[in-house]
C-alpha cells in the first residue's frame, strides 16, 4: 500500500534536491534514480531548462511522496515503483528520485523540474486529476507488485497518511481530539454562543465562514469538522444544542452532565534521572493508569498527546540501555559512532569489491534469466534475437573469466548476504543515534513543561485552601 502526496516549491530547487538525495536517508545514495538528467548536475540541468525556455520565475519544483506500510516492501522495490512511476506520469520532466529508509516507514520522494524539457510547458494539476492520475497510477503499480491499496473513495473524505496510520493503530489524532470537544462542548452548552464560549476555553480558535473552522492556538490550519459529519455545521450544533435543552425539560436527561474529579499526581519513586522525567511526563499526558488524558488539556499538553508513540519508544530505549543521566547518554552516543564508523569501513570494502566484479554479477544474471528466451530462439520463435545476443554475451563473459559458475553464484549470493545485514546493523545504529538525538533535544522541553504545570496546580491548590 503506497500514500502519496503531491508538493509544490516556489524557492530553493537545489536545496529539494538535496534533501531527497541525501546520503543518510539514501544509503549513501544507493537508494537514488534519476530521469531525463545526470546524477551531480541535475540542479544546473534544471536551471538550463528553465532559462533556456524562458520560465525562470514562479513555481520552481514539484515534489511527490510515496509512502509505504511498515514492512510490506524493500528498499530496493520501493526505488522501483518510484521509478517506474516517474517514467509514465512525469514524460519530458527532469526528475530525481531517493528512497528513504530513516524512518521506521519506508517512502521515496520525487522532485521534478517544472518546467517539460519537450514541450516547455509548466506542469499543473488539479485535485481531481490527482486522484484519477498520480493516485491511480501509484495504485494499480502497487497491485502488480504485489503489495495492498487503500480503497478510493471521494476527495473530500481524503485523511492524511500520519492520520491514516494513527486511527488504524487505534491512536488519538488530531480530529478525534476536536470531534471529542466538540460533543462535550454541545452537552453543557446553553446556546451557540454558549458553545462558542466553551470552545475557546478548551484553547480552539474559530474561523467563522462558510463552514466552521477550529484549530488549537498554535497550529498553523483551521479543521472543518462539518465536511466529515454535518452535525458538526452551526445549524447542526444549534439544533443538537436545542434537543439537548427539551430532553433536560422533559427530564430525559440530568442538566450537568457529569465529569470525573480530578485526582492529583502521586510521585513514582522508582525511577530516576531521564525515566524519571518520562514516567513523569507521561503521566501527565494521560498515558499511564486508567484516563485517557488530564481532564484539563491546554493546547500544548494536546500536541504532546500526539507525539505519545515517539515519547513511549525513547523510555522504552533507556529502560533497555540502562541510560539514566546525560553523562550515560553521551558515552553511549559515542560507543555508537565507534560502531557505525567501523561498519561504514566494512560496507565500503564489500562495495569495491562488489562494483570489481559487477560485470561478472550482472552476465550471472543476465545467464539466469534469459535461458528461457534462448530456447525459445533456438525453437524458432521470432522476436528474441536481442535477448539470444544478451544471452550469448553474457556466457561468453563467465566462460571467459576463469571462475566456475557454481563459485561464482555462490560468491555473489554470500557477497550480498553480507551488504544487506550489514546495512541493517547501519540502520539500526543510526536509529540509535537519532534517539539519542531526540532525548537530548527533548528532554529540556519536557522539564520546562511540567515546571509550568506543577507551578500552575500549586496555585490552584493554595486558592483552593484560602478558600
Amino acid at each position: 500500500m503506497a500514500i502519496t502526496k503531491i508538493l509544490a516549491h516556489n524557492a530553493r530547487l537545489d536545496a529539494a534536491i538535496n534533501y531527497v538525495i541525501n546520503g543518510d536517508k539514501t544509503e549513501e545514495e544507493i537508494l537514488t534514480a534519476y530521469l531525463n538528467c545526470d546524477p551531480g548536475y541535475a540542479y544546473q540541468q534544471m536551471m538550463e531548462t528553465k532559462q533556456d525556455i524562458g520560465k525562470t520565475g514562479g513555481r520552481q519544483c514539484y515534489h511527490i511522496i510515496q509512502s509505504f506500510q511498515p514492512g510490506e516492501v524493500t528498499p530496493e522495490l520501493a526505488l522501483e515503483i518510484a521509478r517506474e512511476f516517474a517514467e509514465e506520469c512525469l514524460p519530458g520532466y527532469e526528475v530525481v528520485i531517493g528512497t528513504h529508509v530513516d524512518r521506521h516507514h519506508i517512502h521515496s520522494h520525487l522532485v521534478f523540474n517544472s518546467v517539460n524539457t519537450m514541450t516547455g510547458v509548466k506542469y499543473h494539476i488539479r485535485t481531481a486529476d490527482y486522484y484519477k492520475q498520480i493516485r491511480a497510477v501509484s495504485d494499480r503499480l502497487c497491485r502488480e507488485h504485489g503489495l495492498s491499496i487503500i480503497m478510493q473513495g471521494e476527495s473530500g473524505k481524503a485523511v492524511s497518511y500520519v492520520e491514516w496510520l494513527r486511527e488504524s493503530k487505534g491512536q488519538p489524532t488530531f480530529r478525534s481530539m476536536l470531534e471529542a470537544d466538540l460533543r462535550a462542548a454541545i452537552e453543557d452548552a446553553n446556546d451557540l454562543g454558549h458553545f462558542f464560549l466553551l470552545m475557546e476555553h478548551m484553547g480552539y480558535e474559530i474561523h467563522h465562514g462558510n463552514r466552521l473552522g477550529f484549530r488549537l492556538r498554535g497550529q498553523e490550519r483551521f479543521m472543518y469538522p462539518e465536511r466529515k459529519n454535518p452535525v458538526f455545521s452551526e445549524d447542526g450544533i444549534r439544533k443538537a444544542i436545542q434537543g439537548n435543552l427539551e430532553a433536560i425539560e422533559a427530564g430525559q436527561r440530568p442538566a450537568v452532565v457529569y465529569r470525573p474529579p480530578y485526582r492529583p499526581y502521586k510521585p513514582y519513586r522508582k525511577y530516576k534521572g531521564f525515566l524519571a522525567l518520562y514516567v513523569h511526563y507521561l503521566y501527565v499526558l494521560g498515558k499511564i493508569e486508567h484516563r485517557e488524558y488530564p481532564p484539563r488539556m491546554t493546547p500544548e499538553l494536546k500536541a504532546s498527546v500526539m507525539r505519545f508513540e515517539q515519547y513511549r519508544a525513547q523510555f522504552a530505549f533507556l529502560r533497555e540501555n540502562g541510560i539514566t543521566t546525560k553523562e550515560e547518554m553521551e558515552s553511549f552516543a559515542n560507543r555508537t559512532e565507534e560502531t557505525l564508523t567501523d561498519l561504514t569501513r566494512q560496507r565500503t570494502i564489500l562495495n569495491v569489491r562488489k562494483k570489481k566484479r559487477q560485470t561478472l554479477y550482472a552476465a550471472l544474471a543476465d545467464a539466469e534469466a534469459l535461458a528461457p528466451a534462448k530456447e525459445a530462439y533456438e525453437d524458432g520463435l521470432t522476436g528474441m534475437e536481442t535477448e539470444y545476443e544478451r544471452y550469448m554475451e553474457a556466457v561468453a563473459a563467465l566462460e571467459g573469466c576463469g571462475i566456475p559458475r557454481k563459485a561464482l553464484k555462490e560468491e555473489k549470493t554470500g557477497l550480498y548476504e553480507q551488504l544487506a545485514e550489514l546495512n541493517r546493523k547501519i540502520r539500526s545504529e543510526r536509529k540509535k543515534l537519532a534517539m539519542c538525538r531526540e532525548i537530548l533535544d527533548e528532554t529540556p522541553k519536557m522539564e520546562r513543561e511540567l515546571k509550568t504545570i506543577e507551578a500552575t496546580r500549586e496555585v490552584k491548590h493554595n486558592e483552593r485552601r484560602r478558600r
